[in-house]
């Protein structure tokens, strides 16, 4: 029953263990699935699941009939045409990451928006090419060593198409999932150690020097090594007009980030900048008077579809992995961003599906990897864009440029594009920032940012993002396996408890012990586990065992000689020679130290907290129960459950009563499966709260005190004198040894 009272509360029950509950609330029956019962559904066909299929593998058909023209088509109109015009800049500037003409960065820009516009689940990111995904490419472009741009562009699309197979495959599996093992602060020092990469890349074309590309682990600093000693041949045009597009891109982005609650659109500075740009070279003849590099020949039209590699494409399978999950976790990052704003579901194995087809349809067209573009799905959204349609009329202007105005940016400076992609970098180069904060928040996050960032710049990006992830599911098992134990003490004498180190008003009832332990019980921790029990109790129950066991062995030695007598007076015990190696029983009867007091066979019981006969020595304990806070143990496998089970063990053989609290029915009937209980630990000992426990042992103390205070006590001093080498002591030893006399 439960009385409120003002802001408190009064709750009037029993105490419950688990059994007492258990067999007062009967638990309903319920039916698990099985794994072929998930089969038998995944496999059953009828038309309201075809339907269901059928939505979901063509995500437009649920939401284009429900567009709502007259409030949304001017928004989109709108958004796609500033979205298209940034993306024609972006995907000839990311071209250049990959190693091959601008013109082909077109087909990137167009292709996979197609594609997505009847696959995808997002309504507001923009498809295409992404400055790290580009680079991720044009590192296997580069490991090829091909220099024809024929060859180049076959490699691109060949890695593509196998990073858009994996990805569909990964679809059709429904294993969107995969998406979680990167986390957050992996994702930002991954990103991070990419935008170093694309800027160290873009150097050459901002000087105009001749690198040789590298791959290999180290590569980024032999790249600035070979720019460092060449630096003297720059081309002082390239140079400047890239440095004046770059302060301009950079000045604007922050007034269109500072006033964009103000701004109707964003300013288009990156199609301002082209134009002046093309238009500049084009009337001076920047090619001929300064030796600038220019964009060249424009392809024009499409290409028949096809593949050709001349490699083997098992020596890029791990590349197009590394792409296929960059893209995704990129792409379904920002998705989930817009979708939580706008309060709409994403699917994740359908976004798997819609990039891996869009990379397989962008990459047969000669285009490259594709995934979204952070400020270009910024633009997007920030000008109304509100659906795919938005998507489609950007894809409609690259279409354009491809078929009719491409020839207008033929004289376009090569410095010029890598002064825009590295305006887009910004975003990306600030999340340094983030290492501070993070430091603060979780300093294992911390940890996985700047692994992930150092193994992304020495290792390069690939074996960069492995290692991330490896470390970062290394982080994982520390964080299990060595958790965070504390005990417990009552706050403010109602049922709370808290770690006792936080508060000063704390209540520990006397002879308890509260230990909690917050993380799964498993074999790489089980040792820990138990060593944390054993510091905070101040004791070693298995060595307390062991004393008594030993102590108890020479007691009852002495008894059967006839050496410990009782008397009226108490019991007399005369020694004459008696000895008794410790060593000899440690390594003679080590089995039968660890197993429990057996004290039925004396007359006696033994009070193994009072002084013993002959100066024996065994350690005092000062609790007489031990509570287990088991509430943030999820599970505990069959490895650990021995250790447990041992742990338990020893402390019942030394009349340290244990309870465990807090645990799921689950964890209970595991235990109950593996055949965990016995007569010694038993399933009584598990309670729901701590207070539950705490009330059960003070019950139990009173009832104990109750029984003893009608019983018949006797406290018999024994006198020992003891006899060394057939002769009295100079002095006689006297200790007193409190027990309490059976009656049989």
């Amino acid at each position: 029953m439960i009385e409120p009272m003002g802001n408190q509360y009064v709750v009037a029950r029993q105490v419950y263990s688990q059994n007492a509950f258990g067999e007062e609330h009967k638990k309903m029956k319920r039916y698990h699935k099985t794994i072929l019962d998930h089969f038998r559904i995944f496999f059953r066909c009828s038309s309201q699941k075809a339907k269901k299929i059928a939505l979901s593998l063509f995500p437009i058909a649920s939401w284009l009939p429900a567009y709502k023209v007259k409030e949304w088509l001017l928004s989109d109109i709108v958004s796609g045409i500033s979205t298209g015009l940034v993306a024609v800049l972006q995907g000839m500037a990311f071209a250049l990451l990959v190693n091959i003409p601008p013109s082909y960065g077109l087909y990137a820009a167009f292709f996979p928006v197609i594609v997505y516009f009847f696959f995808g689940t997002s309504r507001h990111i923009s498809v295409g090419p992404f400055p790290v995904l580009s680079m991720m490419v044009g590192a296997v472009v580069t490991k090829t060593g091909f220099t024809e741009d024929s060859d180049k562009v076959a490699a691109a699309a060949a890695v593509t198409i196998l990073a858009g197979i994996i990805q569909l495959a990964l679809g059709i599996l429904q294993v969107g999932f995969i998406v979680v093992y990167l986390s957050e602060s992996l994702i930002s020092g991954f990103t991070t150690a990419a935008a170093i990469h694309v800027l160290v890349s873009q150097l050459k074309f901002i000087l105009q020097l001749s690198v040789c590309s590298q791959t290999d682990p180290f590569s980024i600093f032999k790249v600035l090594k070979f720019i460092f000693t060449q630096i003297e041949k720059s081309n002082i045009a390239d140079l400047v007009t890239s440095l004046i597009v770059l302060i301009i891109v950079f000045i604007v982005k922050e007034l269109n980030q500072r006033y964009k609650n103000k701004l109707p659109v964003p300013i288009p500075i990156e199609l301002i900048m082209t134009v002046i740009a093309a238009g500049v070279s084009y009337g001076f003849d920047f090619e001929t008077r300064f030796k600038v590099a220019v964009v060249g020949k424009m392809e024009s039209g499409f290409k028949a579809p096809s593949l050709s590699f001349k490699n083997n494409l098992q020596d890029i399978i791990g590349d197009a992995f590394s792409i296929a999950i960059v893209g995704f976790a990129v792409a379904f990052s920002v998705a989930s961003v817009y979708a939580i704003k706008y309060d709409y579901h994403i699917n994740g194995n359908q976004e798997l599906i819609a990039f891996g087809l869009s990379n397989i349809v962008g990459a047969s067209f000669k285009g490259f990897a594709a995934s979204t573009s952070l400020s270009r799905s910024g633009v997007q959204e920030s000008t109304g864009g509100k659906t795919q349609i938005a998507g489609l009329l950007s894809a409609i202007i690259v279409l354009i440029v491809i078929l009719a105005i491409g020839f207008l940016l033929q004289p376009l400076q090569k410095s010029v594009l890598a002064a825009l992609a590295l305006g887009n970098l910004k975003g990306m180069l600030m999340q340094f920032t983030e290492v501070h904060k993070l430091w603060k928040k979780d300093k294992y996050d911390c940890l996985i940012w700047i692994f992930t960032f150092l193994a992304a710049i020495i290792l390069g990006l690939g074996l960069g993002l492995a290692a991330g992830v490896a470390f970062q599911l290394l982080t994982i098992v520390f964080r299990t396996q060595f958790p965070k134990c504390s005990t417990l003490a009552n706050v403010g004498r109602s049922n709370i408890y808290k770690n006792k180190k936080d508060y000063p008003d704390i209540y520990e009832p006397e002879g308890v012990k509260i230990f909690k332990c917050s993380s799964p019980i498993y074999f790489a921790n089980i040792s820990f586990f138990k060593r944390k029990l054993i510091d905070a109790v101040g004791f070693n129950p298995a060595r307390i065992l062991r004393k008594r066991n030993k102590a108890l062995k020479k007691i009852k030695k002495l008894e059967k000689k006839g050496q410990l007598q009782i008397t009226p007076k108490g019991f007399i015990y005369t020694a004459d020679g008696f000895k008794d190696s410790d060593d000899e029983l440690d390594n003679n009867h080590i089995e039968e130290l660890d197993q429990p007091i057996q004290t039925t066979d004396l007359p006696f019981q033994i009070d193994w907290n009072s002084d013993l006969p002959l100066n024996i020595e065994v350690p005092k304990i000062n609790i007489h129960s031990l509570i287990l806070d088991f509430s943030a143990v999820s599970f505990v496998d069959i490895s650990s459950m021995r250790g447990l089970k041992s742990i338990l063990q020893e402390f019942l053989r030394i009349n340290v009563d244990v309870y465990i609290v807090g645990t799921d029915d689950d964890f209970v009937e595991k235990l109950e499966r593996c055949a965990f209980f016995d007569h010694e630990v038993q399933s009584s000992i598990f309670f729901l709260t701590i207070h539950d426990a705490i009330l059960h042992i003070w019950m139990k103390k009173n009832d104990i005190i109750s029984k003893f205070n009608h019983s018949q006590e006797k406290e018999m001093k024994v006198d020992f004198t003891i006899n060394t080498n057939g002769g009295l002591c100079n002095r006689d030893c006297q200790v007193r040894f409190i027990c309490q006399r059976i009656d049989r």
